[in-house]
């Protein structure tokens, strides 16, 4: 409960702050960027080095991949066929796919099934969205906010600079071990921050009146986040036999809220940052429903 006390009290606030005209414009930008740089790395250098890999677990980061992968295309054919621009193509490559996975998906998941299957959303987080969070948001992020024709070179370049990807391959080299408490504590500290400063964020961004050119993309980015991705981890659970506590979990985490961090991303890189975040802010509203409907079919 208190979970989703803060995640609706710091979107009010920050959406009471915009109403306010309290910060500058910039602010939201200013914010996002402290995300990108600063808290999520220290997240990934956080949480990484805990993981230990064995196939039973890797059930969650496969149907992740799998969904993302579909979702991907499903985006992409509806760009081709309802002519969207590079802006709004990129934005929904980013938000529509990638999953809030620990921010909604540890308490909703936890009141749901319980603590039990927390270790499976760790692992849907971890190997799954926070390794696409790394890699393909870099790579959107890098071809989508240019104007020009990228080389595959400077494409490799941007991925490889990009923040939560170096921090990633740093995370990596200290798997299964722990790091000095001293670490330890900055480490949180600074990861702590994701959560208030991102919904805060989103909140500063956040509109409900949105221009008519921007409904239709904003409706079949929820469509596609909240009810076709679950119905393929459903499809993918029921093909490959893995109707168990992971399987449900990665249902669950497949149908969350879109990530904020992607709303993050999607704005500091100029993707059509008004309907990316309205995205990110109508999707947690509306997972609480659909969430709620998953459960009555999955448990």
């Amino acid at each position: 409960m208190e979970n989703f006390l803060l995640i609706g009290f710091a979107i009010v606030v920050g959406y009471v702050l915009q109403k306010l005209n309290i910060f500058p414009k910039e602010t939201p930008n200013i914010l996002n960027k402290f995300i990108i740089y600063i808290s999520l790395p220290a997240i990934i250098l956080l949480q990484v080095p805990k993981l230990e890999f064995s196939f039973d677990v890797l059930i969650p980061a496969i149907i992740a991949w799998i969904v993302m992968g579909i979702s991907a295309l499903l985006v992409i054919f509806c760009s081709k066929l309802l002519n969207w621009s590079k802006d709004v193509t990129g934005g929904l490559l980013l938000v529509a796919i990638l999953t809030n996975s620990s921010i909604m998906g540890i308490p909703i998941i936890n009141a749901y099934l319980g603590e039990e299957a927390l270790p499976y959303v760790l692992i849907y987080d971890q190997l799954g969205t926070f390794l696409a969070l790394a890699v393909y948001g870099a790579f959107i992020t890098a071809y989508y906010s240019s104007n020009s024709n990228l080389s595959f070179k400077l494409i490799i370049q941007k991925i490889i600079t990009f923040p939560s990807f170096l921090a990633l391959l740093f995370a990596l080299l200290f798997l299964g071990q722990t790091f000095h408490p001293m670490i330890t504590s900055i480490l949180t500290t600074f990861a702590n921050t994701l959560i208030p400063v991102a919904l805060v964020a989103v909140g500063l961004q956040l509109q409900f009146k949105l221009p008519k050119d921007d409904i239709k993309p904003l409706s079949i980015a929820l469509i596609i986040k909240l009810a076709i991705a679950p119905l393929i981890a459903y499809l993918v659970i029921i093909l490959f036999g893995w109707n168990n506590l992971a399987g449900q979990v990665s249902i669950f985490e497949a149908g969350m809220a879109p990530m904020i961090t992607a709303g993050a991303m999607a704005s500091m890189a100029g993707l059509a940052p008004r309907l990316s975040i309205a995205i990110v802010g109508y999707g947690i509203l509306f997972s609480f429903i659909t969430t709620a409907i998953l459960s009555k079919l999955i448990i």
